[in-house]
C-alpha cells in the first residue's frame, strides 16, 4: 500500500482521465471491465461526456497507468490474452461509491453544480434527489484533506459548482460547462442527447470488446 504522502499527491490531468475512465467503465460497460489498454485509451480519448476533450496516445496512457500503480490507484490483473486495468479509487481515498462516482463525474467532465452532477453520474450512482448528491458533496470537502470544494457562484449564475481536488490542474470559476446552462433537475435536451451518445458508445465498445474475444475483429 502507498502510503499517505504518495497517496495524497495531485494527480496530472491524465491521470485523473484514466481513473475517472475507469470508474465509468465499471459501471457503465462491466461485461468488458476491467479494460485493455486499447479501450482505456479509447475511453480517455472519446470525444462524449468529457471536458476538456483529448487526444492520446495507447503509450501516453500506459506512462499514466505506470505512473498510478505505485499509488494503488490501478491495478494490473492478468486477462486472457492482454493485460487489464481495473480502479481502486474508492479504497484508496476512503469513500463509499456514492462519492466515487461523484469524483468521477467531476474528473470526466470538470466543474459541475449539484443538479448537473446528479444527472451526469446517473449512469454511475442513481441518487434520489439533488439534496443527497449534495450531502455528499459536503462529505467530501469535510474530509482531511478535502476531496471537492465548492466553487464561488459565478456572476449570472443560478448555482454554484462543485470540483474536484485530487489534481494539479488550475482551478478556476469559469471551468467546466457554461455557467448560464439550465442546472434545475428537469433533464434538458443536450444532457439527452450525451446521454443517449453515452449509451450507443458503450453498447459499441461493447460489442467490438466481444468481436475482439471472439476472433471476429478484422
Amino acid at each position: 500500500m502507498a502510503s499517505a504522502s504518495e497517496v495524497l499527491r495531485p494527480l496530472t490531468s491524465l491521470e485523473l482521465r484514466v481513473l475517472g475512465v475507469l470508474v465509468e467503465k465499471q459501471r457503465t460497460v462491466p461485461d468488458t471491465y476491467p479494460l485493455s489498454l486499447n479501450a482505456l485509451a479509447a475511453g480517455c480519448s472519446q470525444k462524449t461526456a468529457r471536458h476538456p476533450v483529448m487526444d492520446v496516445t495507447e503509450a501516453q496512457v500506459l506512462e499514466a497507468v505506470d505512473d498510478l500503480k505505485p499509488l494503488n490507484l490501478v491495478i494490473e490483473v492478468s486477462g486472457a490474452r492482454v493485460a487489464r486495468y481495473e480502479h481502486n479509487l474508492a479504497r484508496v481515498y476512503g469513500v463509499p461509491s456514492q462519492s466515487a462516482a461523484l469524483l468521477a463525474a467531476l474528473m470526466l467532465r470538470g466543474p459541475q453544480t449539484a443538479a448537473e452532477l446528479r444527472q451526469n453520474a446517473e449512469r454511475l450512482h442513481r441518487f434520489a434527489d439533488t439534496g443527497s448528491v449534495e450531502a455528499f458533496l459536503d462529505e467530501l470537502a469535510a474530509m482531511n484533506p478535502p476531496r471537492v470544494r465548492r466553487l464561488e457562484r459565478a456572476p449570472g449564475a443560478r448555482e454554484a459548482r462543485w470540483a474536484h481536488l485530487l489534481g494539479d490542474e488550475p482551478l478556476t470559476e469559469a471551468a467546466g460547462a457554461p455557467a448560464n446552462l439550465p442546472t434545475d433537475d428537469a433533464p434538458g435536451l443536450h444532457a439527452e442527447v450525451a446521454r443517449l451518445s453515452d449509451e450507443v458508445r458503450a453498447l459499441r465498445e461493447e460489442l467490438a470488446e466481444i468481436k475482439r474475444q471472439l476472433g471476429l475483429a478484422p
